[in-house]
């Protein structure tokens, strides 16, 4: 029996054992959806903090139901460590850790290769590796799959690598981990065979095979760049219509009339979380080595980029309605996390806002019902009670629009009241004193 049928033998009556290197937003629930297809599951953190609450059945991802993550740990069907020998144990192990871009929007794939270096230590015959971290196109064949080999051990023979790109949407009520479709590209044909079957023993979506991990890779970024432009695009729209005088929101919900050619996007203060504003960027560095400016991406990034100095802008000519300057007013900010309903607020505009508010003097206070604390700037910052501080503030921005406020309330209290989300759209009284974004 070949490497290849020992391993789909294992994967398929559920043998195999299972490592997850990154206990965060997308290795955790992974963990958790290979755990309850029936396979012993080990994830690997550096966080031990994570780990301790893995292993006590205690959850810390929004996307993961805590009474099944208990149920596995009790079972042993989940368990955690910051050990990665533990790598010499498993069948398969998936790479799921931050890709970060550095101060000048270059790809930081230290993580990858680290993690990539300390699996290699640890690699044996019969043994999937599969990356799903967002990154560059070539990173699975270029970097991975050589650290890999320094062991001795040659790809599509004795063990099986491929890129399989994560596709997690926290706080997403229709589409989890477990049923949204799955791309899988691996260095061999055998590679893509193993992941794809591996994928099919665990999810409900749909799991279609590419390739190449590089056809992968790049649909990942794909996907992304599709969002970041359009939303760069409506964000101009909002731009221009507010000098204009015309409603953007109004304009949109007239276009998605149209039953054809066109897709809703929404403005808003800005990009967040850590994939829109970050993926692009993978693409425009890899670009120039082959010669190309990608012009769009970049344009579209700086329009992005501009909304959160476009929120304060405006902010301060209403304060300026008022008679009263930024410097010293006090400018209440509802929601820190970078969209509606989630505690996550990884490279949220609000944390940009808040920057800028404060370079212009302005006393900045932050309400969020998902996020108590929050860093920033090297400081912890503690969320202020809504009810203690509504009345007081010389105005009130929704930065988030979690569906837990209550809007008409908001507004009818507000001094002034500015929407960069259009949550209000619902308000029936005090319309009036509802701005837009």
């Amino acid at each position: 029996m070949s490497s290849k049928e020992r391993l789909i033998e294992k994967i398929n009556n559920k043998t195999a054992v299972i490592g997850v290197v990154g206990l965060g937003y997308v290795g955790l629930p992974l963990a958790v959806e290979k755990a309850k297809a029936g396979y012993k599951v080990i994830g690997f953190d550096v966080q031990s903090k994570k780990v301790e609450m893995v292993n006590a059945g205690h959850n810390y991802i929004g996307d993961v139901v805590d009474d099944e993550l208990s149920k596995l740990v009790n079972e042993g069907k989940l368990t955690a460590t910051t050990d990665f020998s533990f790598v010499k144990d498993v069948d398969t192990v998936s790479i799921c850790v931050p890709t970060p871009l550095d101060n000048y929007k270059q790809p930081d794939i230290s993580y990858v290769v680290n993690s990539t270096k300390s699996v290699a230590q640890y690699l044996h015959k019969d043994m999937l590796v599969v990356l799903e971290s967002t990154t560059y196109p070539g990173t699975t064949e270029e970097v991975c799959k050589p650290i890999l080999e320094e062991s001795g051990l040659k790809c599509g023979e004795d063990f099986f690598l491929a890129f399989s790109p994560e596709r997690v949407d926290p706080g997403n009520k229709q589409f989890k981990t477990k049923n949204t479709p799955k791309v899988v590209g691996g260095v061999t044909p055998d590679c893509t065979e193993i992941a794809a079957a591996l994928y099919r023993n665990v999810l409900e979506g749909e799991i279609m095979t590419v390739s190449s991990p590089k056809v992968a890779e790049m649909e990942k970024i794909l996907e992304n760049t599709f969002r970041n432009i359009n939303i760069a695009l409506v964000n101009e729209m909002a731009i221009l219509c507010k000098r204009m005088g015309i409603d953007v929101w109004e304009v949109i919900e007239a276009a998605k009339t149209k039953p054809y050619g066109f897709m809703a996007f929404y403005p808003g203060p800005g990009l967040g979380g850590h994939c829109i504003p970050l993926d692009p960027f993978y693409l425009t560095w890899k670009a120039r080595e082959y010669d190309y400016h990608t012009k769009l991406i970049e344009i579209a990034g700086e329009i992005n980029d501009y909304m959160p100095q476009f929120v304060v802008e405006n902010a301060m000519q209403l304060l300026n309605t008022q008679k009263k300057a930024l410097n010293g007013s006090k400018v209440l900010l509802l929601g820190v996390a970078y969209k509606k309903d989630i505690d996550d607020y990884r490279e949220s505009p609000v944390l940009k806002i808040i920057e800028q508010l404060e370079k212009q003097g302005a006393v900045v206070l932050v309400n969020d019902p998902y996020v108590k604390t929050f860093k920033y700037k090297g400081r912890q910052i503690n969320t202020v009670n809504l009810e203690d501080e509504i009345d007081d503030a010389d105005i009130v921005i929704v930065t988030t629009d979690h569906s837990c406020y209550d809007y008409e309330d908001i507004v009818k209290r507000a001094k002034l009241f500015y929407d960069t989300r259009n949550a209000s759209k619902d308000v029936v009284n005090n319309r009036n004193k509802i701005n837009k974004l």
